[in-house]
């Protein structure tokens, strides 16, 4: 099956959102589970306003979902099947690393 260039564009918008340390910290956390905006902020330790804009690139390229309850949002993996992506990094993480 021929894949289209749009299909290739799409391709690089999910992987240039997962392209930053605090976004792939994030993942991997959303992978145990959901969890509060507070919660991601003390794991990478910005400060809300650098968590927002980075939930919000996950959230552009459909990596994470949100709800909203009382005060608190919550995200979680909108396909948690990313991490296997993570497996495959860490194989070539590995690899080169002998």
């Amino acid at each position: 099956m021929i894949k289209s260039q749009g299909h290739y564009t799409a391709r690089a918008r999910v992987m240039k959102a997962m392209a930053h340390p605090s976004r792939l910290m994030m993942v991997d956390e959303l992978s145990r589970g959901e969890r509060c905006v507070c919660d991601l902020q003390e794991l990478v330790g910005h400060d809300m306003s650098t968590v927002s804009k980075h939930l919000t690139v996950l959230k552009k390229a459909g990596l994470v979902e949100d709800e909203r309850r009382g005060k608190q949002v919550f995200y979680r993996l909108k396909v948690p099947c990313i991490i296997n992506f993570f497996h495959c990094v860490e194989s070539v993480i590995k690899a080169n690393n002998g």
